[in-house]
């Protein structure tokens, strides 16, 4: 593979971001013999059980010879990652979100699974949960793997929301299922705390407020963008009645207005509010604390007979090799179907697991609280496609802040919704650098 400028750009453009950030440390050179390079972006309690993952593949594969090197997350990973592949110096296999995935393709940065390697592997179509892997086709083509789907859901304390009345007999959650039935819930449990009904959004950073925006923008049917990212086309009717009502949630003092990430946590992990909205990935965190709570699916607030919810896929690819290596393809492919294999470990930490041997098992199905919301996994509305848009991407970084200074009761909805337009519409007349 020639490193050519259009190919270096290209790099570029699929990290949506123009900065070389961490281009230090990338891999000396490809191993050889039975060597298999494995890159990551998983911190937390993700990261742990990752780790337990690669032991158990070691264990059983003594022939191969593991390296993994776990990233930073967000645009430098992805940076580092392009580089690598530009550089002919690529893991053999890369984690990456499906909402970044497909720029990479679009880059030349992924290897195509051939149907008849994945075949050998065990790894068909049919055995993957339909919505991630139909959503990671590129031209009907597959490049990617997927591991599970992540959505956002609704935490709750099951103490507080007893004392509030809103578990039915059984001790399940009603339906908070209209904007006053979400808004009594979080008063009714305010009630209780006298602090907070719930931490509705972190903040101080960018994804979460995208993720509760986006769930209750697209139950409404509204879109961000077309043509691949090339043009914005908000609504402004339905995303100022989105706006309106998170605004409403915090000038009631039911939500706080500007809390960070572990203040959230903290705020929900003490008592002081009876609901957080996050991603299901906290679920170790309040276990760890010994919290008495639950998850389910995050409120159909605004959809009616529709339900959506904002989700992203981690995805398991192979990047462009400098040559196709069968014997390299199969030792990626084998250490893919592992990772597969072990969809309890990584279901526990609160994952969706895309394998359906897995998900569609007795075995996923008695785990609670993570099966209480495997649903969102066939609902999940990924960000839209464009080169500057994905997880941790520019689009993410602009629409939340904005949406979380209408949070912060900084700006209006309508003044909101014209800067989203007026700085995407910036993005979207951009060229992507190829």
């Amino acid at each position: 593979m020639t490193l050519t400028r259009r190919a270096l750009l290209g790099g570029a453009a699929a990290t949506a971001a123009l900065g070389l950030t961490g281009c230090a440390g990338l891999t000396p050179g490809r191993r050889g013999g039975g060597s298999l390079d494995y890159w990551n972006l998983f911190g937390g309690g993700d990261g742990v059980r990752m780790t337990q993952m690669l032991d158990t593949f070691r264990a059983a594969n003594r022939g191969v010879d593991l390296d993994a090197v776990t990233l930073a997350w967000g645009n430098p990973y992805y940076t580092k990652l392009s580089l690598a592949t530009l550089g002919e110096k690529p893991p053999d296999v890369a984690v990456a979100h499906l909402t970044r995935m497909k720029t990479m393709v679009q880059a030349g940065l992924v290897e195509e699974l051939l149907p008849e390697d994945l075949a050998r592997h065990g790894l068909t179509a049919d055995k993957f949960a339909p919505r991630p892997w139909q959503a990671g086709l590129v031209d009907g083509r597959t490049y990617a793997i997927p591991l599970d789907t992540h959505p956002f859901v609704m935490f709750y304390n099951t103490d507080i929301c007893g004392k509030a009345g809103l578990l039915d007999p059984s001790g399940a959650l009603a339906p908070l299922d209209t904007p006053e039935k979400f808004t009594d819930a979080l008063r009714k449990a305010k009630d209780i705390t006298k602090a907070y009904g719930g931490v509705v959004a972190v903040t101080n950073e960018t994804a979460t407020p995208w993720r509760i925006y986006q769930s209750l923008y697209s139950q409404l049917g509204g879109e961000m963008l077309a043509d691949q990212g090339r043009k914005v086309v908000i609504d402004d009717d339905r995303a100022g009645r989105v706006l309106t009502f998170l605004q409403s949630l915090t000038r009631s003092g039911l939500a706080p207005p500007s809390i960070d990430y572990q203040g959230a946590i903290a705020t929900f992990a003490n008592g002081q509010a009876g609901f957080y909205f996050q991603g299901e990935w906290e679920i170790s965190t309040f276990q760890t604390a010994k919290l008495p709570f639950s998850m389910t699916l995050f409120p159909n607030v605004f959809g009616g007979g529709r339900y959506a919810v904002q989700a992203d896929s981690h995805t398991l690819l192979i990047p462009r090799q400098p040559d196709r290596d069968p014997e390299r393809i199969d030792r990626a492919l084998l250490f893919i179907r592992s990772m597969l294999d072990q969809s309890r470990t990584w279901a526990e930490g609160g994952h969706v697991p895309a394998w359906l041997p897995f998900r569609d098992s007795a075995d996923y199905k008695a785990m609670t609280p993570q099966s209480n919301y495997a649903t969102a996994a066939d609902a999940a509305v990924y960000d839209p496609e464009g080169w500057y848009s994905g997880s941790g991407s520019n689009f993410e970084i602009v629409t939340g802040s904005i949406i979380a200074s209408v949070m912060a009761g900084q700006q209006s909805p309508a003044s909101a919704i014209a800067q989203i337009r007026d700085k995407l519409t910036n993005l979207a007349t951009t060229a992507p650098p190829v």
